[in-house]
């Protein structure tokens, strides 16, 4: 405290300096002249006591010099060193801009990359303990994560002994009917202690009440706050108010706070209970579970104990279960888990850009402070001290990191909405936790420590210069002779940091480039151009019957297909290039059955489905048009599936069946078609069967039209045919097939990274190549007396070119090596973001160790050229 009453005292003498002199020279006046009238009571005269009280205070100037100098002089030392430091930087405007750009996008590229780090990784989630909360699955031999069947939630939740609560959600919306007609709402379906387990309460209204999620009860519904804003102008007479969901009105209840999110069942601004999902059947999957764990209990144990009662389910009840497992994962894992390796890496590649721009930029103020050497000398001759020549170094450092933080902070920030802005809808609306993206106390925290660093570096690297001997040299050489050895030796250790830094990033990027070529050329057995796609929610009220909902598809079908430049129109239960949910179990009918778990996904096709798409049938037949349920059911499966369960004989005529006691519903496979990519790119195709659609209608399917045209001009035509039919059909997700690959998930991870670490490699390479640029121009400038005596003594330019590029030649093949070692380690850190690239891929080493080394060798020749052009009479008159 006291230190800081000191400061204050000192800033108010410093503001108020006129008044502090006054006053300084009435209190030396008055200590003066009570000296003399001492000296005179002791006998002196007058004369000789104001000779002896001036004898005795000394010289009023140095007093009042000294004096001042004890209070203020720090402060005003400061402002001429941050004056003379501002006159330094105007004089040398290329090594300001140039300082201050890489620094710029050094700390910028940090700072943004870190804004995404801190909000998807490091920011809690808006749960209660949220470190307890783990999420439920059952794993099938076609993967991991997959539905829970209400049955087998129930005895999950009864049998348990690890968890203080376990609950479970269904990630589905709704079809809302409001004056404006039908429309597609986002949503979720919970039961209903799920907000008692994640730890959220309502800020309006309640919370669903226990067995509030059985046949029995209301229906009831809570609101998000964005919903609740949006929709009802956050008025609070909406508790008690009626939504129609899915052709039920539902009293809502509710409004959850603003900043909760749930991930894995956003978008979501309607949360109903599960009553529409309680089914007594064991084979019917659409359950996820949450689940929080008892105080104590660890999450090995927990998941121990769920394994055993899926064990013990698969034993009971062998023919629902069998090969059923539990899987289960933390809830930070689940919502953020398959954007966290593209985060680290793109913070790993942000960090080493920030290395490399801090390291050109000492090596900047290095080489300044070489050219500055006579100055130091001259100064330091003159009486400065080292301290006072330190604090000066001190205070350019500073502006710098200022100057350089403050423009780099506001790059973070433009570059935060800009990524945001280009991150699909969609896509964002499952990632809530990035919104509100910016400079927040986290991530202004990470500026200030970064920039503090980058001050401390950058205000102590001239000081290297400033040791007593190395400024009596400076005097007497003018900053020659071994300088420049010195520099040559320390810059040519950064350059080679910065060319293997670049060498990483560049391979890095060129792994990612490939592999995200490679995804979007994957073969997902269809052709993609000039696929046109509208999802169609009808009322369940109004086509209940599989005949309303037969003629309805045939309308669509049949005014879509009149449409000009409309070659074929399909229909499906579920599109391509999705989530891979919907699957079914099923057995062979005829083969003998030992329990084994048989599950594919399954999707419900118009006869012209596979047409449209261009998909190639393999074996036998497609569906005929006049397949509905008067006719034996059929079935086509595709390659996988063929593959997985029929190896090595035909499947045609085989019969399948999803319940082997009902010998009337069995189905005839008549066709194999090529693999369609049911699930996200970057994944292993799955088996798959697809039924007519006349068969087993529904009132939610898709409708796929191919074009002869341009597909997005088809679109809004689309939507107003099927708003004439009924405009109480919901339509959304218009979109072409080429959108939905670019736009998938996978897609944009594998995008986002190359683009972002391809761009961190382009700034590495140039900060790279203008280092080497740098060091072997400097490398020159100090050598040019000696090429002036060679060049003298009869070497030929040839020799000299030669000269200047073996040492430049040097450095680049020591950072390429060092390089490809690094590299290797990291691209096999970063192996689960390449798609059909292998991390040790030979192509892409050798282009990048091709592509960095013309370009070094490039940087090296224009200062071997200026150096083969010097005239040696020139060169020795200047030395």
């Amino acid at each position: 405290m006291d230190w800081m009453l000191r400061l204050f005292r000192k800033l108010t003498i410093l503001i108020r300096g006129e008044k502090f002199n006054r006053e300084l020279a009435e209190e030396m006046a008055f200590h003066r002249a009570e000296a003399e009238k001492n000296f005179r009571t002791e006998g002196m005269v007058s004369e000789d006591a104001r000779h002896a009280a001036n004898r005795q205070f000394g010289n009023d100037v140095r007093l009042r010099d000294e004096s001042h100098e004890t209070v203020a002089f720090w402060f005003e030392g400061m402002l001429q060193d941050f004056r003379f430091a501002l006159r330094q930087l105007r004089k040398n405007p290329g090594f300001a801009l140039t300082a201050i750009l890489i620094l710029t996008f050094g700390i910028g590229a940090s700072v943004a990359i870190f804004g995404f780090v801190e909000a998807a990784l490091i920011k809690p989630l808006p749960y209660k303990n949220s470190n307890r909360l783990v999420v439920l699955f059952e794993s099938i031999p076609l993967g991991l994560r997959f539905h829970l069947s209400y049955p087998d939630y129930v005895d999950w939740k009864k049998g348990n002994t690890v968890f203080q609560s376990l609950d479970v959600y269904a990630p589905y919306g709704f079809m809302l009917k409001d004056a404006d007609g039908m429309h597609q709402a986002d949503g979720a379906r919970v039961s209903s202690g799920f907000f008692q387990t994640l730890g959220v309460s309502p800020i309006l209204g309640r919370d669903f009440h226990t067995g509030e999620d059985q046949k029995s009860a209301p229906r009831t519904v809570l609101l998000s706050y964005s919903a609740w804003q949006r929709r009802f102008g956050g008025r609070k007479d909406v508790l008690g108010q009626t939504v129609v969901l899915d052709g039920h009105p539902n009293t809502i209840i509710g409004v959850l706070p603003p900043d909760f999110h749930f991930a894995p069942a956003e978008p979501a601004d309607f949360w109903a209970t599960i009553l529409d999902d309680i089914s007594n059947c064991r084979g019917c999957h659409g359950l996820y579970g949450v689940a929080r764990l008892k105080d104590g209990v660890s999450f090995q144990t927990a998941f121990a104990n769920i394994k055993g009662i899926a064990d013990q389910l698969a034993r009971q009840y062998p023919d629902s279960n069998r090969d059923q497992k539990a899987y289960m994962l933390p809830m930070s894992e689940v919502i953020v888990g398959d954007i966290r390796p593209v985060l680290l890496v793109l913070l790993s590649g942000a960090g080493l850009l920030l290395l490399i721009a801090t390291i050109n930029v000492a090596s900047l103020l290095l080489v300044r402070s070489e050219s500055r050497r006579r100055e130091i000398a001259v100064r330091g001759a003159l009486g400065a001290s080292r301290g006072r020549l330190l604090r000066q170094f001190v205070t350019e450092g500073l502006m710098l990191v200022a100057v350089g933080s403050v423009l780099g902070m506001a790059t973070a920030y433009w570059g935060m909405q800009l990524f945001a802005h280009y991150i699909p809808k969609d896509m964002m609306a499952s990632m809530p936790y990035l919104h509100g993206l910016g400079l927040n106390v986290r991530v202004l925290l990470f500026a200030c420590a970064i920039s503090f660093a980058a001050a401390i570096l950058f205000s102590f690297t001239p000081a290297l210069r400033l040791s007593a001997s190395e400024m009596r040299n400076g005097l007497a050489d003018g900053g020659r002779g071994n300088a420049g050895t010195l520099w040559r030796r320390f810059g040519s250790n950064l350059v080679v940091i910065e060319l293997t830094t670049a060498m990483v990033l560049l391979v890095g990027a060129g792994l990612l480039g490939k592999s995200f070529y490679r995804l979007l050329h994957v073969d997902i057995g269809l052709q993609p151009d000039h696929l046109a796609m509208l999802n169609l929610g009808a009322t369940p009220e109004n086509y209940d019957k599989d005949e309303q909902r037969i003629a309805l598809e045939r309308q669509i079908v049949s005014q879509v297909s009149a449409l000009p430049g409309v070659k074929s129109v399909g229909l499906s239960s579920k599109l391509p290039i999705g989530d891979g949910d919907n699957t079914t179990g099923f057995r062979v009918v005829g083969r003998e059955y030992h329990g084994e778990h048989m599950e594919v996904a399954i999707r419900k096709v118009s006869s012209s489905y596979f047409q449209t798409l261009q998909s190639q049938l393999l074996r036998g037949r497609y569906f005929a048009e006049n397949e509905d349920k008067s006719k034996p059911e059929v079935v086509i499966i595709s390659e996988t599936m063929a593959k997985q369960y029929f190896p090595n004989e035909n499947p045609i005529g085989k019969q399948i069946a999803f319940e082997i006691d009902k010998p009337k519903e069995y189905l005839q496979i008549v066709g194999v078609v090529k693999d369609l990519q049911e699930g996200q790119l970057d994944a292993d195709p799955r088996g798959a069967m697809y039924v007519p659609y006349n068969q087993g209608p529904d009132s939610f399917f898709s409708l796929v039209v191919r074009a002869s045209q341009s597909e997005e001009t088809i679109l809004p035509t689309l939507t107003s045919i099927v708003r004439q039919i009924d405009p109480n059909i919901a339509t959304y997700g218009a979109s072409t097939m080429v959108e939905r690959i670019h736009d998938s998930p996978s897609a944009y991870l594998h995008r986002s990274a190359a683009w972002l670490v391809g761009g961190f490699a382009s700034l590495a390479l140039l900060l790279g190549v203008v280092g080497l640029y740098g060091v072997i121009a400097y490398s020159v400038s100090q050598r040019t007396r000696e090429i002036g005596v060679r060049m003298a003594l009869g070497a030929q330019r040839g020799s000299v070119y030669g000269l200047i590029l073996r040492e430049a030649g040097l450095l680049t093949v020591i950072g390429i090596a060092a390089g490809l070692a690094v590299s290797l380690g990291v691209t096999v850190l970063m192996r689960k973001l390449l798609f059909g690239v292998h991390a040790w891929d030979v192509p892409t080493f050798v282009a990048v160790a091709v592509v960095l080394g013309m370009c070094a060798l490039l940087a090296s020749y224009l200062p071997a050229r200026r150096a083969a052009s010097v005239n040696p009479v020139e060169a020795l008159r200047a030395e």
